[in-house]
């Protein structure tokens, strides 16, 4: 018998060329079996979350080979603190210690003021000692645990208008509002009878100086969302209490800063008593609700100048200085085009033009407000207001709708909005937007039935889509008892955050380097696609996930689509922020480097106390 070596010399055994051949064929087919199993949408090997958040199981059982593992961009031995109780109500770019720093003139101080990186506190925001998981929606609209939200100013201060009422350990909304006093609904049932509001003409609004938000809590009765804001001031917490109640709403205010929103994004803004002079400063305020209107869109005035025959006194403010105030204006929204639709009681509505065809392209070079010559109106974030009018899209005859029309909601959803029909929106076309939207779809549904089951169940009520491309996450949503905030970045490759306002939906712009304009534990289930490869070279990832788990709710949820090492390294910080967390596989199987990222907020109180200055 010949040896094995003497069989290898005589040619019977494996030569090079053998082995590479093998082993090419062996590398096509794993390549082709992965290629096959993964176009199938196999569940996930891993168990979804169940029964409730709080008692979810976050163990990890997926097991990735070695090239999906990557190294941590921070140290082994992460550790976070307490801020400490005393700032438990932290807003980092609208703090009252900084904002004494900034001019009084025009509210400036009370503009977004974020601290400089130095100034930063990079530690985990408490609940207040007894927080509570809020009520459910509908019931949420109504009432609000004391321990949440410990604030009774407005109690006092807001008492005979019937904003707010104190009820042993929790506070109920009548729906009372300063020119309301019968009541949001029955408010805007007077609306309603002045211009259509439940025909799904107009879905989007827009609230400036809300108060508890109460208007937008009742108009959601119609299918109209509002966008509520108020600046973070002497009224406490007015924000903290509408998201407590589950209504839109963001610290804001009209100052010098654009609006967050793109331009023609609401069908109708409102002001209810919010105390801004829309005819001062060169009419600079009116003039910014005019670049946020959609084209016929409506402005809704109650409460000073309107029906001050009747109220002057209680005003306590003279005839002539209210009559004076009112012609102003007037005049202002006839140089703006708009036209006066109606005045009965304390409400007056105006309409926004459909386009500019005839009024303002006819008007003589010297009328003010002049014409932006500004190619692009959508940009709003850190802009300064400005004293002349957005020109609206052109048209070719004077009863089109500049920019397009929209059909009523709910057809708006799913219809390609005009932006992206117009082809504003290089690469974006209406078969990729259909596409997008079904995407969604399929993606939600995995989300509900494998991921996170409380998704389907009404225990998410606030929810924001960090990163919300064409909105197709929130559009999947319409059914659920939900509401999305819908956050694109400021700087996107694509802003399409017009589209999404198209659409019937609300959003803002962000940079998620600096802190988003909200109280704590505001949202119940923040969602990200890509984020945090988004921003990884911009600024530290950790500042943007203790951000996360500022505004986000104990045993709140987070769902994060990411590259498998990205979310990796995430994971490691989130431990250290008490979340526990998981991988499930994406939707089209185990095979793809993009993964999803579920976690969960532990429940903690800190009792304790943290010395230092506000940021």
């Amino acid at each position: 018998m010949s040896s094995p070596k003497k069989q290898h010399d005589g040619g019977r055994g494996w030569s090079t060329t053998s082995i590479l051949v093998v082993m090419g064929l062996c590398f096509f087919f794993y390549i082709l079996g992965a290629w096959q199993n993964g176009s199938k949408s196999d569940p996930s090997p891993t168990k979804p979350i169940t029964t409730s958040v709080s008692t979810a199981s976050c163990e990890t059982t997926l097991n990735f080979d070695a090239q999906h593992t990557g190294a941590a961009d921070i140290d082994d031995d992460v550790h976070l603190e307490s801020c400490g109780s005393e700032w438990s109500e932290l807003t980092p770019c609208q703090d009252p210690t900084r904002a004494h720093k900034y001019p009084r003139d025009k509210l400036v101080y009370r503009e977004r003021h974020c601290p400089e990186d130095s100034e930063r506190l990079r530690c985990l925001v408490p609940a207040p000692r007894g927080y509570k998981t809020p009520f459910r929606w509908p019931k949420s609209r109504d009432f609000a645990w004391f321990a949440n939200v410990p604030h009774k100013e407005l109690t006092v201060e807001k008492a005979i208008q019937n904003w707010i009422q104190y009820e042993g350990d929790r506070f109920r909304f009548p729906g009372g509002g300063t020119m309301f006093p019968r009541g949001a609904g029955a408010y805007i049932e007077d609306i309603a009878e002045l211009i259509p509001l439940s025909d799904g003409s107009i879905r989007t609004a827009l609230d400036t100086g809300c108060g508890v938000a109460s208007w937008g809590a009742y108009l959601l009765d119609k299918n109209i969302i509002a966008m509520s804001f108020a600046p973070r001031d002497s009224h406490e917490a007015q924000v903290q209490f509408a998201l407590e109640r589950g209504v839109p709403a963001m610290i804001g205010i009209m100052s010098t800063e654009r609006l967050p929103y793109p331009a023609r994004a609401f069908d109708m803004s409102h002001c209810s008593r919010c105390l801004i002079p829309w005819s001062k400063y060169d009419g600079m305020y009116l003039i910014e609700v005019d670049r946020v209107l959609r084209p016929g869109g409506y402005w809704i005035l109650s409460g000073p100048p309107i029906n001050w025959k009747t109220h002057w006194k209680s005003w306590e403010r003279t005839k002539e200085d209210l009559k004076e105030e009112q012609d102003s204006i007037e005049d202002l929204a006839r140089r703006l085009c708009w036209k006066k639709v109606a005045e009965k009681g304390n409400l007056a509505i105006w309409q926004k033009p459909w386009n500019h065809a005839e009024c303002v392209n006819n008007r003589g070079e010297d009328t003010l407000p002049r014409i932006c010559q500004e190619e692009n109106a959508d940009l709003a974030w850190y802009r300064k207001m400005e004293t002349c009018i957005t020109p609206l899209p052109t048209v070719q005859g004077g009863d089109d709708v500049a920019g397009g029309k929209l059909q009523n909601w709910p057809k708006r959803l799913t219809a390609v909005p005009p932006r992206i029909l117009s082809g504003s929106l290089p690469g974006i076309s209406g078969d990729s937007y259909n596409a997008d939207t079904q995407l969604w779809l399929e993606r939600v549904g995995y989300y509900k039935k494998l991921v996170i089951t409380p998704l389907a169940s009404g225990r998410f009520r606030n929810i924001m889509d960090m990163n919300a491309g064409l909105g197709g996450f929130a559009a999947a949503l319409k059914d659920d008892k939900v509401w999305v905030m819908n956050v694109v970045p400021y700087d996107s490759k694509d802003n399409t955050l017009g589209v999404i306002y198209e659409r019937g939906l609300i959003g803002t712009y962000q940079n998620w380097c600096e802190a988003f304009s909200t109280y704590p534990r505001t949202y119940d289930l923040l969602h990200a696609t890509s984020l945090l490869s988004l921003y990884q070279d911009r600024c530290n990832i950790s500042d943007v996930l203790l951000e996360m788990d500022r505004i986000l709710r104990p045993e709140g949820a987070v769902l994060m689509r990411d590259k498998v090492d990205v979310l990796n390294n995430a994971r490691r910080i989130m431990t250290a922020m008490k979340w526990e967390s998981k991988l499930v596989d994406h939707e089209d199987g185990p095979y793809v480097e993009e993964k999803i990222l579920v976690a969960v907020k532990k429940y903690w109180v800190d009792e304790g106390a943290r010395n230092g200055t506000s940021s």
